[in-house]
């Protein structure tokens, strides 16, 4: 009995302790809720603090992004003008597509790339390369100049069941003269290649834009491209466009004007088809390009989209070469062409004196080896006309061997070999002069004599272009005087010319032999009655006259053909280098000249007979009323009736 005490207090002891625990239990999980909901609070007020005070503009902009979309208006790129204003490079209406990467669906890629016929893997590589450059809020172009098929998938898919990402725009394509006209002078565009965003010539561009990839659309691309404008259009929440709130027009790239004549153009091209090689006209006067052509061309619109792969491999394999400028990038042995620039070597040196004569048996020994001349049977004793007129190739070793290589490099660039003209077309290439210092640069060893043989009939090491050919001869027939070659007007007169003290006399002797080859001597064929026209023929071997006749080599070792050409012979107006590749004799080259030649002069002369009908229509016509004072005055005008 005296158990049953003590067993009821322990009971109560343990209730009482079971209580105290409970209690405890509740008040704790009380408190954690407690804390919890504090937490929250924190986390919902901070989250309030940063939506409201720290990070409200990033939202509002988010917001507004949400409610407001901006769509690019691409400007379109500037016209090309020939001299005479007529459009050369022009711009056509399209449709483009845009794509709005913010709220892009990865499974859309797939039929949005086969609905426009695009590489999945280059559009996926596209926008990896744009999300790493640009925002994505901003619109990216992936297709230009949409065909009606690819329009309509966009439209019908654009709703937002389907591809709200796609965005049609309007836009411009470069449009390029058929048959590939000037393709080489004017270039061609495409979209900006990462490593030209790295390069200085784009420091204002950004991923995607359209820029020049060669010729005038590459050196004047700044001038070019125009200012994209933009749209900024209000959509609901399923990305439809329900008005436009601002509209900001695009400007238009500047308009540039050439100095070519697309008339000489085209008959320079029409002259090289079927040839390998360039044609370059320029005004000795002012260095304006007249006409710049080089065969094999491309046709520069199948770059204004995107190339197909299989036409980019053509181009690239094509053993022709035919996005090479021949005419400021080919660097060949000039021949005979150079012989003037000996001549005057000659001539200001002192070293080609009246009675300089030499005799040509049809080859002369130098140094332990024999030369031959092209005349197998020799010109016999003769002097510097006939030398020029006949291009008799002992005289001009005699003559170099006289001078020396550094004498001959002297006056080669003073002419303008060796460097660059400065032209305002990108690529162009410098050419060789050779000289002892040359040598040792280049090749670490001493000049031997015998090199300069060769040189002094434009073989050898040295090379020239086209371009450089043109701009020598025409500067030293003006009297010494160099203008900048151009292809855009006015933009020579950044730079002055280049003058030289030369003895004018010597430089009439040169002409007037130059006037001889075409009259009586290796250019014949390139005569023009009643013009005047002057020149030099040129033939450069590309390998040894056994290796060629053995017919180990092919037939694109043949000798290169040169003709340059000027007219008329006093005050020089236009001045024309032709290179015909493997066209054996410079005979060849020359009715290239003569055709851009006569038709300069057949233009002038028909423009000036239309001015002369015009001045003479003039004077025919019935003067008016008021300009015949013999005329009876007119009558007085009638009174208003009054009632």
């Amino acid at each position: 009995m005296s158990n049953i005490p003590l067993n009821l207090e322990d009971e109560k002891l343990d209730g009482a302790r079971v209580l105290r625990e409970d209690t405890k239990f509740a008040a704790g999980r009380i408190a954690s809720v407690q804390y919890l909901i504090f937490a929250v609070f924190l986390y919902l007020l901070s989250g309030f603090w940063e939506l409201q005070i720290t990070q409200k503009e990033y939202y509002e902009d988010a917001a507004e992004r949400n409610r407001v979309r901006s769509i690019p208006v691409l400007a379109p790129r500037g016209k090309i003008l020939d001299r005479d204003g007529r459009v050369i490079v022009d711009n056509h209406a399209s449709f483009s597509v845009m794509l709005s990467r913010e709220n892009l669906k990865p499974e859309h890629l797939k039929p949005i790339a086969e609905g426009l016929n695009l590489s999945l893997d280059e559009l996926r590589s596209k926008l990896k390369r744009f999300d790493r450059t640009r925002p994505k809020y901003e619109p990216i172009v992936i297709k230009e100049e949409l065909t009606p098929g690819e329009i309509a998938f966009v439209e019908s898919h654009r709703d937002p069941d389907a591809f709200p990402e796609l965005v049609l725009a309007p836009s411009y394509t470069r449009y390029y003269p058929e048959a590939g006209v000037a393709s080489h002078l004017i270039g061609y565009v495409g979209e900006i290649s990462e490593h030209e965003l790295n390069s200085a010539d784009f420091a204002n561009a950004k991923p995607g834009d359209v820029v020049g990839k060669a010729g005038v659309e590459r050196y004047y691309n700044d001038l070019l491209v125009g200012i994209d404008g933009q749209r900024r259009v209000l959509v609901d929440n399923r990305g439809n466009e329900r008005s436009e709130l601002a509209m900001k027009e695009a400007i238009p790239g500047q308009t540039l004007q050439l100095t070519i004549d697309l008339d000489l153009q085209i008959v320079a091209e029409m002259a090289l088809e079927g040839k390998r090689g360039a044609v370059v006209a320029l005004d000795p006067r002012n260095g304006e390009v007249l006409a710049m052509a080089s065969k094999p061309d491309y046709d520069p619109n199948k770059f204004t989209s995107r190339i197909s792969g299989q036409d980019w491999r053509a181009i690239l394999s094509d053993p022709d070469k035919p996005l090479l400028n021949r005419a400021i990038q080919a660097q060949f042995a000039p021949g005979s062409t150079f012989k003037p620039i000996v001549a005057l070597a000659g001539l200001e040196t002192g070293v080609l004196t009246p009675d300089f004569t030499a005799h040509c048996s049809g080859s002369a020994w130098y140094y332990g080896r024999p030369f031959k001349c092209h005349a197998r049977g020799g010109h016999g004793k003769i002097q510097l006309n006939r030398a020029l007129v006949q291009s008799c190739d002992v005289f001009f070793y005699a003559l170099g061997n006289r001078l020396g290589v550094d004498m001959i490099a002297k006056y080669a660039e003073i002419a303008g070999f060796g460097k660059r003209t400065g032209i305002d077309l990108p690529g162009e290439s410098e050419g060789i002069v050779p000289s002892t210092k040359w040598k040792l640069r280049t090749s670490r060893s001493k000049w031997y004599a015998g090199e300069t043989i060769s040189v002094a009939i434009g073989q050898g090491q040295v090379t020239v272009t086209p371009l450089q050919l043109a701009h020598a001869i025409g500067g030293l027939v003006v009297g010494g005087v160099w203008h900048r070659p151009h292809v855009v007007r006015d933009s020579h007169k950044r730079q002055p010319a280049r003058k030289a003290d030369l003895n004018l006399d010597n430089i009439v002797k040169i002409i007037d032999a130059m006037h001889g080859v075409v009259q009586w001597g290796t250019a014949r064929n390139s005569f023009l009655p009643g013009i005047q026209l002057c020149g030099k023929t040129g033939t450069a071997q590309l390998a040894s006259n056994a290796a060629i006749k053995s017919g180990a080599l092919g037939k694109n070792y043949a000798d290169n053909a040169w003709f340059v050409g000027f007219a008329p012979k006093d005050n020089p107006e236009i001045v024309v280098a032709a290179l015909f590749e493997n066209g054996e004799h410079g005979d060849r080259a020359a009715p290239i000249v003569r055709d851009v030649v006569k038709a300069y002069f057949d233009k002038k002369a028909r423009l000036e007979m239309n001015q002369r009908a015009l001045a003479m229509q003039r004077v025919l016509l019935p003067p008016g009323p008021a300009a015949n004072p013999m005329s009876p005055p007119p009558p007085p005008p009638r009174p208003e009736e009054t009632p």
